[in-house]
């Protein structure tokens, strides 16, 4: 298996995405390319012992910004790491591709370049979500944010596939982003798709309030693009409020620092939870071939647990499977008509 890497894209390009793909070729005993600048690759590699035969470089000269159009610095720098790395993997050089650089340019790479799946309507950025009970998987995380009932159909099948298939949960129950859970609640968007998901052959479990997303009751949460970001961010900003509130509550004076000693192994077990770099990164649901998204300031373990994410994405033939109940959904719609 051979593993393409965005070896510019990033906070931390190139130095902990080169760490970080060593320790993945040396731990999953795989091939990687790295896609970069080369002279300063190659200075990286220099650092660690690995199978010199399994990583190779493709140069890339131009790096694509968070601060650049997406899709004009798709079509305008065709030398950068991030287009190059959706070419190689366009062209069969490798059989997945991560980037922790732009996710508008990822996004628009995967759909320009390495193309979407045919039937799929709109790829969904997917994105694991911490709960009670563990995870559960966020589609769309904000690839999509206008959205008609037939996408959010489609990121229902695509999400409950990934989550059964790749974190190997059985049947994975799917909820839909609701504002109630009764079936006629919500906007015109919410009660169609509501609908198509529950004619789909999937476990749908009808309507789920975000109040109760965080205690696991569902496996798989459906919502658009916007508000499927809303959630990941409100959630992700709660988490930082509420580790730097107990740090505060707990610095307060003798008794507390005292307390905060006794519940420290707790306190690391729930960070170690809400820890992004843990989960890897957000597979691109919808896309011929394997894509994820890693998170923008991925340190070398957020790089090699989101290979290892890829790995899996590869391995379980996700992509095959998807083809497969797309073309089934297709069918049925034909016959309905």
């Amino acid at each position: 298996m051979k593993i393409i890497v965005d070896g510019m894209g990033g906070d931390n390009a190139p130095f902990q995405i080169v760490k970080g793909t060593v320790d993945a070729v040396n731990e999953f005993d795989i091939n990687a390319i790295i896609v970069g600048k080369e002279d300063i690759i190659i200075k990286e590699l220099e650092k660690y012992e690995y199978p010199k035969s399994k990583i190779e470089i493709i140069n890339a000269e131009e790096v694509i910004t968070n601060e650049e159009d997406p899709a004009l610095a798709i079509r305008r720098k065709k030398k950068s790491s991030l287009v190059l790395g959706c070419k190689a993997l366009s062209e069969g050089l490798g059989d997945g591709f991560i980037s922790a650089g732009s996710t508008g340019a990822l996004l628009a790479g995967g759909l320009f370049i390495v193309k979407r799946i045919e039937g799929i309507e709109r790829a969904a950025l997917t994105t694991t979500y911490p709960t009670l009970k563990g995870v559960s998987l966020l589609v769309d995380a904000g690839a999509n944010v206008d959205c008609k009932p037939e996408y959010l159909q489609q990121f229902g099948m695509m999400g409950s596939i990934y989550m059964e298939r790749v974190l190997g949960v059985n049947m994975p129950k799917v909820g839909l982003v609701n504002i109630g859970t009764e079936s006629g609640k919500g906007n015109i968007l919410a009660k169609e798709s509501y609908a198509l998901l529950k004619s789909s052959n999937i476990n749908f479990v009808g309507n789920i309030e975000g109040r109760t997303l965080p205690q696991g009751e569902v496996d798989v949460i459906v919502a658009d693009g916007f508000v499927g970001n809303v959630i990941l961010k409100l959630t992700e900003g709660l988490a930082i409020s509420m580790m730097d509130t107990l740090k505060e509550i707990f610095m307060e004076n003798l008794k507390t620092k005292a307390g905060a000693m006794l519940v420290k192994p707790g306190l690391k077990s729930l960070k170690a939870k809400m820890d992004y770099r843990e989960y890897g990164g957000a597979p691109l649901l919808g896309t011929k071939k394997p894509i994820v998204k890693a998170h923008g300031s991925s340190d070398s373990l957020a790089i090699k647990n989101a290979i290892g994410q890829l790995i899996k994405f590869i391995e379980k033939d996700v992509i095959n499977i998807i083809e497969k109940n797309i073309d089934k959904i297709r069918n049925d719609i034909k016959e309905e008509e």
